[in-house]
């Protein structure tokens, strides 16, 4: 074990870390009512790309368009995870659709998603993480 099981990770390494995963949680707030749902994402150029069907994220995003997103990793060693805050909005243009179609961002479960969310990122973090025993609490 190191010195320093976390690590706190420079932005850029916090994209890299993004953009090597597929599956993060979004999460919102309406009416100091927080909710978080799992995705499947695509991350690069300082963006979070998801799609998603009708329903509670979406109505959420209308009332408050500022969101957190979080994506981690793990093995039996250690692990990351990074954390991103943003606005989200619903991308709508046909060019804007055009693009994000051909992203590599495919849905995991067999149900039809017409609709693509954006996060502009405006505060990324990330930490990484060695695992290993807990040290004593309590010395003598």
């Amino acid at each position: 074990m190191t010195e320093l099981p976390v690590q706190i990770l420079a932005p850029e390494e916090a994209w890299e870390l993004l953009g090597s995963g597929e599956l993060g949680r979004i999460a919102l707030s309406v009416n100091n009512t927080p909710d978080i749902f799992p995705v499947n994402y695509h991350a690069a150029n300082g963006k979070v790309t998801l799609r998603t069907g009708e329903g509670t994220k979406l109505s959420e995003l209308v009332v408050n368009n500022r969101v957190a997103f979080e994506s981690d990793a793990h093995t039996d060693t250690g692990g990351w995870s990074v954390v991103a805050k943003g606005t989200a909005r619903i991308l709508s243009s046909l060019s804007e659709i055009e693009a994000a179609d051909r992203l590599p961002l495919r849905p995991w479960i067999a149900t039809v998603k017409y609709n693509y969310v954006e996060i502009a990122v405006d505060e990324i973090t990330a930490r990484r993480f060695e695992f290993g025993p807990e040290p004593e609490r309590y010395p003598v």
